[in-house]
């Protein structure tokens, strides 16, 4: 995508607007400035955006998203017969797991599986303890003796990094032979605390905001993204 940066964020300060598209020498680190993303993360931060609305902005980011995500999946050879002649095609070649996790990371699922039909799906349910701020594990089920070779971690918002590093851990004991987080909004803190911990992992973000409050909430953010997918 022609777009993207590293780290090249979309950040809000004093209610401006700030698209910064300088490269920076974070590794494994994609900030996305496309106009189309630009647009959609707008109305997806507005509170006044209904969750039907909502929904398909956060359909529509994924989808970018999983696009940029995807460059470097590998293919192979196919042959195809087309209705002319036979030509050679090609096909991907790894596993792919896609791993949301509960509840939010769900509004990302579909538009990533319209892109890749075959994709695994495995749950993650995890929840963040919000007074210790601790991520709490209540669901598991990843099959041990088949690790994927591409795992795609989900999740609307990376905030202090709690969830995704659980997840990320889960994933790795699997076996999965890369990772890979896709986040719609990520806050500074939580990509820190993911590139200390897990260096290797490719972080694909539509924005990475100014910080976290005292609430450990993402500032300027949108909001609880499950509450506002699910309508509750």
């Amino acid at each position: 995508m022609a777009g993207s940066r590293h780290l090249s964020c979309f950040a809000l300060a004093n209610g401006a607007c700030l698209i910064q598209r300088a490269r920076m020498s974070t590794p494994n680190v994609y900030c996305m400035d496309h106009p189309l993303i630009l647009h959609h993360l707008t109305e997806l931060r507005d509170e006044t955006t209904t969750p039907r609305i909502f929904r398909a902005n956060v359909n529509r980011l994924a989808t970018l998203l999983a696009y940029e995500a995807t460059q470097d999946l590998q293919i192979s050879e196919r042959p195809v017969k087309t209705p002319v002649t036979h030509a050679t095609g090609h096909a991907l070649s790894e596993r792919i797991g896609l791993i949301p996790i509960l509840r939010a990371g769900l509004g990302m699922v579909d538009p990533v599986l319209e892109l890749i039909p075959d994709a695994e799906v495995w749950h993650l349910g995890m929840y963040r303890d919000e007074k210790t701020f601790q991520t709490v594990e209540y669901y598991q089920k990843l099959p041990e003796d088949r690790p994927v070779d591409v795992g795609m971690i989900v999740d609307p918002m990376l905030a202090t990094g709690g969830s995704a590093i659980a997840a990320l851990e889960a994933v790795t004991a699997w076996g999965a032979g890369r990772t890979k987080l896709l986040a719609i909004i990520a806050s500074p803190e939580g990509i820190a605390a993911i590139q200390e911990k897990f260096p290797d992992t490719q972080i694909y973000v539509c924005a990475i905001d100014e910080k976290l409050n005292a609430n450990k909430y993402i500032v300027p953010g949108l909001g609880d993204a499950g509450d506002r997918i699910f309508n509750t």
